[in-house]
């Protein structure tokens, strides 16, 4: 009994018998003759094969699968890249696969994964683009620097360009930095510092200070970081960095301060926290002081220091001619009279140092001083005694203040009470002195002027009775004023008026 079976141009078929593999069957007619045949067939155009028992079958029949196929096995600590054609796929360890040979190209090659886990750059780069299991491919830009992990572990840098990396029994990590920007901030540093020093020299710009150690980094000229003391940190290269002592150049040069305090702002961000900054304007002076004690005098500018392990603090006091108000002191007089009474003061700062070392608030201390010397010019004098002389009160403040502010680094210039303010009642009675004084000056004076007109008016008299003439020109001025008051008058004879109003005697 036959049996026909045809094999088409793109198909291949596995003949067996009773479940025993006996040939590769190729395109054409083939007569089976018996009983217990079967075939299986495989399409050309999916090239991997899914061939039972091909274990058994590599071992009894290496002919057959050596014409025929293209058979790919790895072992435990293996890995197979297979081209397909145009395609690609991956064989991941202890794996065996077939491939048929003659309609599709197939080319495999097997790696060694004890031997490294890493693609060759020919292969690498024909995959750049391709997503294969087991494979995992990286790409570093040119300005960009990779840093490649296995399991947490460093393992190398990696220059720009595309990487394959097995990833079989492997956990692998890619870390890419840019290196246009100067501060990588690296995971673990420090191990990087001590177990791969060959690429830390090549690659990074080192920076370790002592205790007593600062450090500017700059790129381009700019500061983009200020390492205190005891730190260490990792910076590409390229970048320029200056160490410096702090206990030698405790304070900051002019020219530095200038440019981590008055320059850029985001200079002045990264570096306010590490420094104590004071500016001094003009007509003052700054006292610094150190761990508590006073070390130097500041002149007008701006000063910075390191704060590293040291308590700074620093005071500025205006050199300046300075006013003080103490006003609305109620005071009695040595007469039992309640004054209400504004002073005003004048004073400078000559000493800051000793100022500020005798005196913890110089404006309460004047302040407090001035109300005694007040109190003690008004308390022991009459109220007609202050009014007599106005400036006695602040004669006898001013030599008070002199005396209270020797040796304390003060200057009072000036001193003066500028109000006296006397209570209602007071008030009225002293108006009522003032006004009966005034009023009896003014008697006196209308009394004498009244005796001095009476007096005139006798010698005017005297002379017009021994002198005709006269009166005749006092009648002329007497009748002038009249005329003065008298829109019309109608004459006569200016002669018969004249002797008419008045009579001469002869």
């Amino acid at each position: 009994m036959f049996k026909s079976l045809r094999i088409k141009q793109h198909e291949r078929g596995l003949l067996s018998r009773w479940g025993d593999f006996r040939a590769v069957l190729m395109p054409g007619l083939h007569r089976l003759l018996g009983q217990g045949w079967s075939v299986q067939k495989y399409d050309l155009s999916e090239p991997e094969a899914t061939i039972p028992n091909l274990e058994f079958l590599l071992k009894a029949r290496p002919d057959v699968l050596a014409e025929h196929f293209t058979v790919v096995k790895t072992g435990p600590a293996q890995a197979a890249l297979v081209r397909l054609g145009q395609g690609w796929i991956t064989v991941g360890p202890n794996q065996l696969r077939a491939f048929w040979k003659g309609f599709v190209e197939v080319e495999a090659q097997v790696f060694d994964l004890e031997a490294g886990f890493e693609l060759p750059a020919e292969h690498a780069k024909l995959l750049k683009d391709k997503s294969l299991a087991g494979l995992q491919m990286v790409q570093v830009a040119e300005s960009q620097i990779g840093l490649l992990y296995d399991r947490g572990n460093f393992v190398r840098p990696l220059e720009p360009g595309t990487y394959g990396f097995w990833v079989y029994e492997r956990k692998i990590t890619v870390h890419t930095y840019d290196r246009t920007q100067p501060v990588p901030n690296l995971p673990l540093e420090d191990v990087l510092l001590e177990r791969h020093p060959g690429f830390v020299a090549q690659y990074c710009e080192s920076v370790q200070l002592g205790a007593a150690q600062v450090a500017l980094v700059r790129h381009k000229g700019k500061v983009i970081a200020v390492l205190p003391p005891a730190s260490r940190k990792l910076f590409w290269k390229g970048v320029e960095v200056e160490v410096l002592d702090t206990l030698e150049h405790f304070k900051l040069s002019p020219a530095l301060a200038a440019e981590l305090v008055s320059g850029l702002p985001e200079v002045a961000h990264l570096t306010l926290k590490h420094l104590h900054v004071r500016e001094v304007p003009a007509q003052h002076v700054g006292l610094l002081y150190v761990d508590g004690a006073f070390r130097e005098t500041l002149g007008p500018g701006l000063h910075a220091w390191w704060v590293f392990g040291r308590a700074l603090k620093t005071e500025v006091l205006d050199t300046r001619l300075q006013t003080l108000e103490v006003s609305g002191q109620e005071i009695l007089t040595k007469d039992k009279v309640p004054l209400r009474l504004n002073l005003t003061a004048g004073y400078k700062v000559t000493d800051a140092v000793a100022a500020k070392a005798k005196l913890a608030d110089v404006e309460g201390y004047l302040y407090k001083e001035l109300q005694f010397g007040l109190r003690a010019a008004v308390g022991t004098r009459t109220l007609d005694e202050l009014l007599e002389d106005k400036g006695l009160i602040d004669r006898e403040v001013a030599a008070y203040i002199a005396r209270k502010t020797e040796g304390y680094g003060l200057e009072v210039d000036s001193v003066g009470v500028k109000d006296i303010i006397l209570p209602g009642e007071i008030k009225a009675i002293l108006s009522r002195v003032v006004e009966a004084e005034k009023a009896a000056q003014a008697n006196v004076i209308r009394r004498r002027e009244e005796t001095a007109a009476t007096r005139s008016m006798l010698n005017t008299a005297k002379v017009m009775e021994d002198n005709p003439i006269a009166l005749r020109l006092k009648e002329l001025e007497v009748l002038e004023r009249i005329s003065e008051k008298i829109e019309r008058i109608n004459v006569g004879s200016l002669d018969s008026i004249l002797s008419e109003l008045v009579s001469i005697k002869k």
